[in-house]
């Protein structure tokens, strides 16, 4: 293997979360009076904290949103996720067959330790991880696009960042694994393969099955 460790990101790579969260987020920002699209927030969150959204929300408004919203945010998220998330197809043989390969691999994600959490119990894919194995943008100063967070999953995983392969479906994911010294994979299910090429990514995949060989 060229890499000494596999880092994913998780909505939108393990779990299929991206459709769910985004419609949501779109809704509650317009309930509070910042009208969104479920496509403008795919555009503009997609990949990103929630830190993000409170930073470009009062950018683009100049009205801070309420200091509760990650809890109601989340509140309607973690709902939907325990009646209807599943894993990413393909996923957990990918995860089979690098484990089998003896390649260790993490979680690199912008959302929450709970997020991460709620979202791999319930697709089944936690026991793969274990907390040891996830990393969230809640361990950093600055989330994704900043380098921070894949360089911190690094460190404590004990590999150097250029012996790193990233996974990732956002541009702002792949910017931060640019930005890190890795190489990065990016999924293009829920992005245009032309987006994430402009950010950077290595190399370009649309179906799970293909990545195994793409990290050898």
């Amino acid at each position: 293997m060229r890499y000494d460790l596999i880092i994913f990101d998780n909505d939108g790579v393990l779990v299929d979360s991206e459709p769910i969260s985004n419609r949501i987020l779109a809704g509650y920002l317009t309930e509070l009076g910042h009208p969104t699209t479920y496509e403008e927030s795919l555009r503009d969150f997609m990949g990103g904290s929630v830190q993000r959204v409170r930073d470009m929300v009062r950018e683009k408004s100049g009205r801070a949103l309420p200091t509760d919203f990650e809890a109601g945010f989340h509140t309607r998220v973690f709902a939907e996720f325990r009646r209807r998330l599943q894993a990413v197809p393909g996923v957990e043989a990918v995860l089979e067959k690098l484990a089998a390969d003896g390649v260790p691999y993490c979680v690199g994600s912008s959302g929450s330790h709970e997020r991460i959490r709620v979202a791999l119990t319930k697709t089944g894919l936690f026991e793969r991880f274990g907390a040891e194995r996830v990393f969230s943008s809640q361990d950093v100063a600055r989330g994704k696009p900043a380098p921070d967070l894949f360089l911190h999953a690094a460190k404590e995983m004990g590999v150097a960042p250029g012996r790193c392969a990233v996974v990732e479906d956002s541009p702002l994911g792949v910017r931060a694994a640019v930005a890190a010294g890795m190489d990065v994979y990016g999924f293009t299910a829920m992005t245009p393969a032309a987006k994430l090429r402009e950010a950077g990514a290595t190399a370009l995949f649309s179906d799970m099955a293909e990545l195994p060989q793409l990290v050898r």
